[in-house]
């Protein structure tokens, strides 16, 4: 872990809970990002639950949206001191789930109930954030949709890849069994914000939207009948036995919606 990354977490381990708060549906602008305030403080967590790279193999740790909203905070999710930004840090030893060999620190969408959110494909649904990914060893996931716990399958539907080269690539799942397709939309240079917007309307069409350049592809006919439901963080795209090499990404805005 780098001398400025451990420099921000104990900078933010003392914060007093203050600042803007986002709502659903829109999203915390750079401006009002308090950099003195935890994660919680700085944007509406109330429906996502944060798994992070730490725990027993198989069975990392999560962490509950009460507890996001009462100010949780470590090494591998904090607020950066400098900007406000919502960070998430990964390193490529980190624990796994039984059907990844990467570790992530993620975001999961819940229901304002406290349960996994799990939607049917019919209607609009859109998920909006604005980046920054500062460190990568090869590329992260920072966004995705992925299918529900319980629909028979355990792959995503599509995952927007940012990699080292600055490239951005939608990674668009063949079907429920498996096989996925890179699709470049974008190049972003290292330490650059952008914005994106990942949907799915109609019941038939995925969309991504990076900085105003909007890309569609039809949802595969396989997925229409799973249930799903949209992550969002740093979701590390290697792995290996270091604790100090890993992807390191900044949210500005986070925003989810369902119609």
């Amino acid at each position: 872990m780098s001398t400025i990354r451990v420099a921000r977490v104990l900078a933010c381990s003392t914060a007093v809970v203050v600042g803007a708060l986002a709502v659903q549906g829109v999203p915390a602008s750079a401006a009002s990002l308090d950099p003195g305030s935890p994660p919680g403080s700085n944007f509406n967590l109330s429906l996502w639950e944060l798994q992070e790279p730490t725990g027993s193999p198989g069975s990392p740790d999560t962490i509950s949206p009460s507890k996001l909203k009462g100010g949780f905070q470590d090494k591998y999710f904090y607020t950066d001191s400098g900007d406000g930004s919502m960070t998430f840090w990964d390193p490529e030893n980190g624990v796994t789930t039984p059907n990844s060999n990467y570790s992530r620190s993620e975001l999961r969408e819940m229901t304002s109930s406290g349960g996994a959110a799990s939607w049917s494909v019919p209607g609009t649904h859109k998920l909006n954030a604005t980046v920054k990914v500062s460190e990568v060893p090869d590329h992260v996931c920072v966004g995705q949709i992925h299918l529900a716990e319980g629909s028979g399958s355990t792959k995503p539907v599509v995952e927007l890849y940012y990699y080292q080269n600055g490239d951005i690539k939608m990674g668009v799942e063949r079907g429920p069994d498996g096989g996925q397709d890179q699709h470049k939309v974008g190049n972003v240079p290292l330490g650059t914000q952008w914005s994106y917007t990942i949907s799915l309307t109609g019941g038939n069409t995925l969309g991504l939207t990076v900085n105003g350049k909007n890309t569609t592809w039809p949802l595969p006919s396989s997925f229409k009948s799973y249930p799903m439901y949209f992550k969002a963080g740093d979701y590390d795209q290697t792995s290996g036995s270091s604790s100090s090499v890993g992807a390191l990404v900044h949210f500005y805005s986070l925003s989810l919606s369902h119609s």
